[in-house]
Parts: structure tokens; sequence; C-alpha cells
């Protein structure tokens, strides 16, 4: 087995602004895994809000080297296991690995990774289409660039209220909306009332991580259920979620690649609560991932790939009526 790993440029087709940062382009990580006839791509996005550059994310793979090449690993599950020491601290450089080693060892089986886990790739739920934070009007002028049945709609300012009114007179897609910690509880709680009446499905992490007395009474008194993103990162953190969300956002970059997040998916759906996965404006590489284990889930947000002005892989492709996935075994994505 050889392992290799390099860093590229995500250009972005607009500036995309969240709660706490804003950027242009977006860095990634692309990890391949190759064994004879065989190989496998895996990819992990930098993120300065988690201390996640491509130095350290590189050099975490760098670290991994001997395990991946010469260790007695056969299946993704089990070099996911053999690595928690050397990416303890570093998840997502394990989910660049963990990804393509999905991607190579279902290849070797002769299956594509939604075959071999049993799944049915057309019970996919539609994915959202994201919309930074901007002014009212290039907001507006985003949502009419690409017509989306769905959107996302990113707040965190002080006019969250105006901006889904103005956007509501523009279109009759459903929306949903994510603060990304940017709330107080009263303020979740007393937004929650319009945003119902103005067509919004549900509310993603609208308060800080550590702000559990807060959760618990918008998770009380919400008129909208509530999603975890920033709270629910590891597998440990699922169970802490019960009680104060109704469902949670599993990221494959945050927790460690597929091998995490299908455990962390089944046990939210023990404990009753929705799941959906979504992305951290990966390449097609990472998107084409995440829609292999989609029909496991009520929601996704998949739309990384959309965001960008120029993909530099080409694997699933989506739109509002269909999900198509690549010929090719394994995830099946592929570097352009």
């Amino acid at each position: 087995m050889k392992l290799s790993f390099f860093v590229r440029d995500l250009v972005l087709k607009h500036t995309f602004t969240i709660a706490h940062q804003s950027r242009d382009v977006q860095d990634t990580i692309i990890v391949k895994l190759e064994d004879g006839d065989f190989y496998g791509l895996g990819e992990t996005t930098t993120n300065p809000f988690y201390g996640m550059t491509a130095e350290n994310i590189c050099s975490k793979l760098e670290e991994s080297r001997s395990m991946v090449e010469n260790g007695n690993w056969s299946s993704p599950e089990k070099l996911w296991e053999m690595g928690k020491v050397v990416f303890k601290d570093n998840p997502f450089a394990q989910c660049a690995l963990d990804l393509a080693a999905w991607d190579i060892f279902t290849k070797k089986k002769g299956k594509k990774l939604y075959e071999y886990l049993g799944l049915d790739p057309h019970d996919i739920p539609l994915t959202n289409f994201t919309i930074g934070i901007d002014s009212l009007e290039k907001m507006v002028a985003k949502m009419k660039e690409v017509d989306w049945p769905l959107y996302k709609i990113k707040l965190g300012t002080g006019n969250d209220l105006e901006i889904i009114r103005e956007l509501r007179k523009h279109t009759t897609s459903k929306f949903r909306i994510d603060a990304n910690c940017a709330w107080t509880a009263q303020q979740a709680i007393a937004y929650s009332e319009e945003l119902a009446r103005l067509g919004v499905e549900f509310m993603e992490q609208p308060l800080a991580k550590d702000d559990l007395e807060g959760m618990k009474e918008v998770f009380k008194y919400s008129k909208l259920p509530v999603m975890a993103d920033e709270s629910c990162i590891v597998e440990s953190d699922v169970k802490k979620c019960y009680g104060l969300f109704h469902g949670i956002n599993v990221k494959l970059v945050k927790a460690g690649g597929i091998t995490p997040a299908l455990r962390m998916i089944k046990e939210a759906k023990s404990l009753g609560m929705k799941t959906m996965v979504g992305c951290m404006t990966e390449s097609s590489i990472g998107i084409t991932a995440i829609a292999h284990i989609a029909p496991l889930l009520d929601y996704v947000d998949m739309d990384g790939a959309m965001l960008l002005a120029e993909d530099i892989a080409k694997g699933v492709a989506i739109t509002p009526d269909s999900v198509t996935f690549p010929t090719g075994n394994g995830i099946g994505a592929e570097l352009v």
C-alpha cells in the first residue's frame, strides 16, 4: 500500500460568510491510497475555527505513513481503529484517510460503496442549497442564481428575521436556517415562532455548544425542531445531544470519516433522533462520499461542490430530481 497526499485550492463562486468566518478560497487535502491496480481517494478541507490547517493535517498524515503502508489492516474500520492514537487531535486528517480506505476497499470488493453497505441509492433526501450571509440584495441574487426547492440560510447577523422575511418574498422553496452558535436562548425561542410561519423547516445550532442550560430551554419551547452541529462533532457527543436537540448533523470531516459517522447515525436513530450529514465545502470527492451514505439519513447537506467556481473532481451529479452516481466502483469520484 502506498500513501500520498497533496493540497489544492477550491475557489468559491461567491464569498462564503457564516457567523464566525468568511472565505473566498477553501483549502482541501486529497489523500490517495494505491495498491497494485487499485487506488482510493479521500478528502478533507481545512477550517480555522477548529484549528485545522493544511500544515497540521499533512503532518498527521505523514505521521501515519508507516501504519498505513506497512500495517496489517484488512478493512477501513481496522485502519480507523489503528489510527486513533495518531489522529486523536486531528479528525480532519483521519477523515481523508478513511474515505480513501473505503474507496479502495470497496473497489477491491467490486462494489460501489452504497452497494457494500446495502443501501438504496434512490432513497436519498433532497440536499439543501446554502446561501451564505451577505447583503440582502446579494442573498436574493444568489438564491435566484440557483433555483432550488430547499435552501439553507446562514444567519447570525443583527437583522436575521429581516433576512428571512425578504427572502420569502422571492421564493416558495422550503428554508432551513443555521445560526452557527450566534444566538441566545431567548432569541432562538422568540425567533422560532415567526420562522415557522415563514416556512422554515428547522434551526441548526442556534446557541454556543457550551450553553447547555440555554439549549434545554430552546428544546422545550422552540416552535421549530433544532439540529446539533457544533455540539455534535465526535461519537461521544451523540448521547450528550439527546434531550437538547431533535437531531444531529454529522460532518464526516469533523467526525473522522465514514467509519465513525455510520456509528453516530446508528446511535442517534436508536435514541429516536433525526439524522443529517453535512459538508464542509468539499470538492466532488468528499461530496460523493456523503451521497453514498445519504440513504441512511432524514436530511442531507451535500451542496459543497455546487458552491465552487471550478470543481477539481468529478463524481455524483445532483439535481432537484435525482442523484446520479459515478459509474465506477468504490466511492467512484475522480480528479480532473
